[in-house]
């Protein structure tokens, strides 16, 4: 902890460039995921310059014009299709735009992308992917995590899109409210899933076969198992699937049941829903192939970079905030701000990310590294507070009481929506 407090990754990253002078991004083990995330932003936003100068010299070259951002334009009522249709296009075309720096515009909104719109826009694909009406993903309520569905009667490119979506959050340092288990991640850094991540996968299956493992010599007649399992197909029936060929006819039995496990398991894990992590993986890597991803992080930091921390430490967040238009942490603004905010529930602090900073997710490292911004917006007024989300910046009126700026602080957070110019 007392090294990573010392390392300075802006620096270091530009050592790392050298091969001949010293970087701890060499040694990346030794770095926390915060460090590491830091590197990795720097490495994004050169990749980002790189593809925006290719561009130039392109269009000085060759006298062709291409955007040198990725621009998407989509619609809030037909999201999916015009999210799908845009990056499909991007991927076949030119699968390098999708290393362009991301700028996304809502129809009918004026807002300009600096971070927050994209954050929103990534979001919003996230949640109606996973709708249920859409079959893509099953959600498992005991565990509560998604699964792919391996009935699902979408396309391949649908399963790519969501690749590219968790690639382009990760390329663009957005982190998003997603609930896979951790296999999944592991996948996406090129390995298969094992008996052990079946353990947070379904811990009833994993229990159960673990059992099966540790027991005695008479276990097939005691159990009466053969490398024959029942599925629930897409209609709900009941359908045997053998884990070998002839496996109906094969008992499991002390000399075997090695073989038997391991065989449930890759059925499970990776088998089963190949065709859909194929084009899922496949799409995660048409943005992040060229990243230092899997040389600097292990699986479980893969996880936070796109989902965040579970810490919800707002302590640490009023120790980061800094003030502007005339406040300061110590004016009585500013105090009931503060009691306000630790009064709130976690659905409410989660909301009120949500509103400042256009995500309700803790960044890696935790609240104290969201450099959040509460600046003064006049004096006392019926006024809601307003944000700018691409910059994490609260713009709070300098209300009379504590029960107004509560009473408008709890309207803002709870019924706002899109994007505006103020």
């Amino acid at each position: 902890e007392v090294l990573n407090s010392l390392v300075h990754i802006d620096r270091d990253f530009i050592f790392a460039r050298d091969d001949d002078t010293f970087s701890f991004l060499d040694f990346t083990f030794a770095l926390s995921t915060a460090n590491k995330n830091t590197g990795l932003f720097y490495d994004s936003r050169i990749r980002m310059f790189t593809e925006r100068r290719s561009n130039l010299l392109q269009s000085l070259l060759e006298g062709t014009v291409s955007p040198p951002y990725l621009r998407l334009r989509v619609s809030r009522n037909n999201l999916l299709t015009d999210a799908l249709v845009q990056l499909e296009f991007y991927a076949l075309e030119n699968p390098s735009d999708l290393k362009k720096q991301m700028l996304v515009e809502f129809d009918g909104e004026q807002g300009v992308d600096e971070g927050g719109v994209s954050k929103e826009f990534l979001q919003l694909v996230v949640d109606e992917v996973f709708n249920p009406d859409i079959g893509m993903f099953i959600f498992d309520s005991e565990q509560q995590h998604y699964w792919f569905n391996r009935h699902s009667l979408e396309s391949d490119s649908q399963f790519q899109l969501i690749g590219i979506i968790l690639g382009l959050a990760i390329y663009n340092n957005i982190i998003l409210n997603l609930h896979f288990p951790n296999v999944v991640y592991r996948k996406l850094m090129g390995q298969r899933g094992t008996l052990a991540d079946l353990k947070s996968f379904n811990t009833v299956m994993h229990s159960s076969l673990t059992q099966i493992l540790e027991y005695g010599a008479s276990i097939q007649e005691d159990l009466d198992l053969t490398f024959e399992i029942t599925e629930t197909d897409m209609f709900g029936n009941l359908s045997p699937h053998e884990l070998e060929p002839g496996g109906v006819e094969i008992p499991v039995n002390i000399d075997n049941r090695d073989e038997y496990v391991q065989l449930y398991v890759d059925w499970i894990l990776n088998e089963s829903v190949e065709r859909q992590l194929t084009a899922f993986r496949r799409g995660f890597h048409m943005v992040m192939a060229d990243s230092p991803l899997r040389d600097w992080f292990f699986v479980d930091e893969v996880e936070l970079l796109i989902c965040g921390s579970k810490e919800f430490d707002f302590d640490a967040l009023e120790d980061s905030t800094q003030y502007d238009g005339g406040f300061d942490k110590d004016c009585e603004t500013i105090r009931w701000f503060w009691i306000t905010v630790h009064d709130l529930s976690l659905d409410q602090k989660r909301a009120l990310l949500q509103f400042t900073t256009g995500s309700d997710r803790v960044p890696v490292g935790g609240l104290g590294k969201l450099k959040l911004i509460v600046a003064r917006n006049g004096s006392d007024s019926d006024r809601l507070p307003t944000a700018h989300t691409c910059f994490n910046v609260l713009l709070l009126p300098e209300y009379d009481t504590q029960e107004k700026l509560t009473e408008r602080l709890l309207k803002a957070i709870t019924y706002s929506k899109g994007f505006g110019m103020l």
